[in-house]
């Protein structure tokens, strides 16, 4: 009875050595520890290929060995289960008096980072004396509350299990133990080994080498092991040079040494990736699987090792996907991260924990709410269409446009408890989704039956829980469904790449791999400690709770992830960001380039540059890309594309991708040129925004697409802003008596515009504001009203505003404005001008256009910039209104409120005290404006022939423009 240690390098035969040993002792019932749960179905294929029958023994890991020697304490408790330890974590966080981590505590991840503190707490045989200040304080309340619930943790229970089997004859019968797949132990790990050598033949395999490198993270245990074994070390010899490549051999004897031997030809066996962003370098890994697909190799002996999963499963969905590479992430994936897990949270968020219209509508839009999407998108569109969010008014006018309310919502409400509310949720969720008419088959349907299992186990959890006597509360569901996981794909999906972090490769056998991320800052990776567990605590403690240091850690990590393959090894990274700045390599690649001669790397080193928008087209891995390699080509090479399309069928696809950004813009539908040709009236607006690029126009103006989400824009700003203006200036003489205002009366006035401004809210403000926005709609309103105001206070200019908002070309219109103003034969101009100032002794006027933006416009800019609005006012206002104009004037009411515009230089007088440069001597001042009338009247008549060109104003697209997608110009 005894420990003994097999030792050795990667693929030494150590793992074969020790199966070899457990199958010959099958008689005696041993127990064969492996890494993870996810090995055992592994290993016993692998053991029932070698033997044909496993009759005896057992296989599983530490956590079930530890449950075997504690199923006959007569102490025993029962176990929580991670969802009861977190409510136990928060009733002991509740009742502690923190004074360090006490507004630490308020946050969520709290009780997580507390949780797996006290996991490596009670996994190293720490008491809750030997830990100071708060966490010993926390610890110690967590002990007390699973004391009086007569409760273990597992973490608990791995510790009563290595004391039990250090002091209880019969707590194991001499049945030999195996075990292998660990470089570290945890406190109870090492006792229980300790404790087994003592009474049991026991066999442990770890992969080590003194005095290499690559092994430095795991010499404290072997030093361990060595110490207990008392000479009972095998160290097998190398042996990877028998089963791969030379190159891969020369490799794991290299890997982070000074080479003593000259490097073999690589010969493909080693191939470097090499890609300029994210997207660019699984591209590369994504041709590469497809060719080695096509050409033979089983997709479940190809792997790609990562990292971290997280980091890489939207990158990996996004280019493997739509190339059609079948990939399995091997994980448990989290239940609020699928679609039925995600449905299910959003409703109980909605509907316990003050959710907004998001939580609600992203259970109603999926196939588990039962209603149809017809229905649910009309309800939505209402609802985002007015703002309303708040959980109350959502609910409330959901059922008024529904004409019935949403049963879900009363059945979660009128439950029992929150735990049978949630579980009558579930099954109501998947009997919407597959009733008799649609079965549930299929992928999909299978994550959904998982991810119910799930959330029905954890439930369960639950209501033991309750029926201990302890509340559930709802927000306690809810947290507990966001934590859970569920059941994933097999370890060993069959037809598809395995994608597994570095730690999960460390026990796999491939044929190939793809080591991702092999980048400087991503490997080796940062160091997060835990915030309850730092460094010094931890040497503090001892008891096996320090940790090797992550950069040596990482550096075994990836020896172990290119010494798993026989075959070939890609190693990949980003060259530059997704932006184009250059990223340094991993110290990890460098140290592989530099075991081989540089132009035998060059040779099997591959790049995909940031412009490679498309494969060349004897490369590109789908049809897809083969048409854009092809339409890429037939810009260089059109005869050879011609003729490629010709012969596989592609040439009408060819030809509308060649003319996608030449399309004919004139628009040619007879009935849209009939509609155009009869219009006789054109706001001035509209010309104008003609004038800036006809193309924009036709989008805003004809093709006028709607937003669904309301919103307080710049448009609805300025619309109260006019609103207010108007209701000031118009009630100004009826309020204060006089016509405008002057500095004796100012707090008066701006008294009565706080007034007009509150009355515009009200009125002008058809949606739901959040106390955010509503907030800042009307402090900056607030803010610029009340200085315009005060800014017409000092102003010396004599004129009196007299009329506002006056409309002019429309029905609405005074009677004598209706006509609206003539352009040319046929051709008539609408509009409203925000306000006119008159002299009070003469029919003499000038026009003010408010601006609710900084910018204004002067003289010269309203002629170069193609600007109508005040030029044609101008003669609104003579021929028209009847007063003769001395200017017009662009009013900001913003920034520094800036008033710019073009004045007639012979009434300075009049209207002094403004920028020289734009009083207009009587001849430039009615040339401009009888220029701007000369190109409404042509606009118009663009507009009345369907004449819409790619003619943006200066010639070029301005950087902020966003309709360039429906207009097709072709843009870098």
């Amino acid at each position: 009875m005894a420990l003994s240690v097999i030792v050795g390098p990667a693929n030494a035969g150590k793992v074969e050595l020790l199966l070899d040993r457990y199958l010959a002792v099958l008689d005696r019932e041993p127990f064969l520890i492996v890494p993870g749960g996810a090995d055992v179905e592994r290993v016993e294929r692998e053991l029932l290929a070698r033997t044909g029958a496993l009759l005896a023994g057992s296989i599983g890991t530490f956590d079930d060995l530890f449950v075997q020697v504690t199923a006959g304490d007569p102490e025993r408790r029962r176990v929580l289960t991670d969802a009861q330890r977190a409510l136990v974590v928060r009733r002991a966080i509740a009742e502690a008096e923190l004074n360090g981590l006490g507004r630490s505590a308020a946050f969520g991840g709290f009780g997580d980072a507390l949780l797996a503190a006290l996991g490596e707490l009670e996994s190293a045989l720490v008491e809750p004396d030997d830990c100071e200040g708060d966490l010993g304080q926390l610890h110690a309340g967590y002990r007390r509350e699973l004391d009086r619930l007569s409760a273990w943790d597992r973490d608990v229970l791995r510790r009563r299990a290595a004391e039990r089997l250090a002091t209880d004859l019969s707590a194991w019968g001499g049945r030999p133990v195996f075990a292998y797949g660990f470089e570290d132990l945890t406190g109870a790990e090492w006792a229980l080994l300790e404790a087994l050598a003592g009474r049991a033949d026991v066999c442990v395999s770890l992969p080590y080498e003194p005095g290499r490198v690559a092994f430095a993270s795991l010499r404290r245990t072997a030093d361990d092991l060595a110490s207990l074994a008392d000479g009972r070390i095998e160290e097998l010899p190398p042996r990877f040079g028998e089963v791969a490549h030379p190159a891969l051999a020369y490799l794991e004897r290299s890997l982070f040494e000074q080479p003593r031997d000259e490097p073999p030809d690589l010969e493909g066996a080693i191939r470097f990736f090499e890609g300029a962003g994210t997207r660019g370098a699984l591209e590369l890994v994504a041709e590469e699987l497809l060719e080695l697909i096509r050409g033979g190799t089983a997709p479940d002996a190809i792997a790609i090792v990562c990292d971290s999963l997280e980091r890489w499963r939207a990158p990996l969905e996004t280019v493997l996907g739509s190339l059609g590479v079948p990939y399995s992430l091997e994980e448990r994936p989290r239940v609020a991260k699928t679609a039925f897990g995600h449905a299910l949270l959003s409703l109980l968020r909605f509907a316990w924990l003050g959710g907004a219209r998001k939580e609600l509508f992203a259970f109603l839009r999926s196939p588990y709410s039962g209603l149809a999407r017809g229905s649910v998108d009309f309800v939505e569109g209402r609802l985002r269409g007015r703002a309303v969010h708040t959980a109350t008014r959502v609910e409330e006018e959901a059922e008024k446009l529904r004409g019935a309310p949403l049963p879900v919502l009363g059945e979660l409400r009128t439950a029992a408890t929150p735990v049978a509310g949630a579980r009558t949720l579930v099954e109501t969720m998947l009997r919407a989704a597959y009733g008799l008419e649609a079965p549930p088959v299929g992928d999909g349907a299978r994550q959904d039956l998982r991810t119910a299992e799930a959330a029905v186990r954890l439930l369960d959890e639950l209501d033991d829980w309750q029926a201990a006597g302890e509340p559930v509360r709802p927000e306690d569901v809810v947290e507990a469904l966001e934590r859970a996981t569920i059941r994933g794909p097999s370890p060993s999906t069959p037809g598809a790449v395995a994608v597994v972090d570095l730690m999960r490769a460390r026990t796999r056998r491939l044929e190939i791999a793809f080591v991702l991320g092999l980048e400087e800052g991503a490997l080796p990776r940062r160091s997060h400690g835990s915030p309850f567990l730092d460094d010094d605590r931890r040497r503090a403690l001892g008891r096996r709770l320090e940790r090797p240091d992550r950069v040596s850690r990482d550096r075994y990590l990836f020896y172990t992830a290119c010494t798993r393959v026989t075959r070939r090894l890609y190693l990949v990274r980003e060259a530059a960001t997704d932006e184009g700045s250059p990223r340094e390599p991993s110290p990890f690649w460098d140290e592989v380039v530099s075991l081989f001669p540089r132009e035998d790397v060059a040779r099997w080193t591959r790049r995909r540059a940031l412009s490679a928008l498309t494969w060349p087209l004897e490369a590109a891995p789908t049809e897809r890309e083969r048409l854009r390699a092809l339409a890429a080509l037939s810009m260089t090479e059109p005869d050879g594309a011609a003729a490629l399309a010709e012969a596989n069928g592609w040439v009408r696809r060819l030809a509308r991708a060649r003319s996608a950004f030449d399309r004919q813009t004139k628009l040619r539908n007879p009935v849209v040129l009939e509609s155009l040709a009869s219009r006789g009236v054109f706001g001035v607006t509209e010309l104008e925004r003609f004038a800036d690029c006809s193309s924009a126009w036709l989008f805003e103006r004809v093709v006028d697409p709607k937003t669904i989400d309301a919103e307080a824009d710049a448009m609805l700003r300025g619309q109260i802003a006019h609103q207010t203006l108007y209701k000031f200036y118009s009630g100004l003489p009826k309020e204060l008596g006089v016509d405008r205002v002057s500095p004796e009366i100012v707090e008066q006035a701006v008294s009565f515009l706080r007034r007009c401004l509150d009355d515009a809210l009200r009125g002008g403000v058809r949606l739901e504001l959040t106390d955010l926005e509503a907030a800042e709609l009307e402090q900056t309103l607030w803010r610029d009203l009340e200085q315009f105001v005060r800014d017409e206070a000092e102003s010396d200019l004599p004129l009196l505003p007299r009329r506002f908002e006056v409309g002019f070309g429309s029905e609405r219109s005074a009677p004598e404005l209706q006509r609206g103003l003539e352009l040319a034969d046929g051709i008539r101009l609408s509009g409203k001008i925000d306000r006119i100032d008159v002299d009070p002794f003469s029919a003499r006027g000038i026009v003010q256009d408010y601006k609710s933006g900084k910018s204004v416009h002067s003289a010269r800019d309203i002629d170069a910039e193609l600007r109508l609005q005040i030029p044609l006012y101008m003669l609104v206002l003579r021929d028209l209104v009847g007063i003769e104009p001395l200017g017009g004037l662009y009013r900001a009411l913003a920034g520094s409120r800036s008033a710019r515009g073009m004045l007639r230089a012979e009434a300075r007088d009049d209207v002094g005290g403004f920028k020289d440069k734009d009083y207009l001597s009587e001849g430039e001042f009615w040339a401009q404006v009888e220029t701007a009338r000369e190109r409404a009247a042509g606009f118009a008549r663009r507009i009345r022939a369907g004449d819409v060109r790619h003619d943006p104003k200066g010639g070029e697209c301005p950087a902020w423009c966003d309709l360039w997608t429906m207009c097709r110009i072709s843009r870098a």
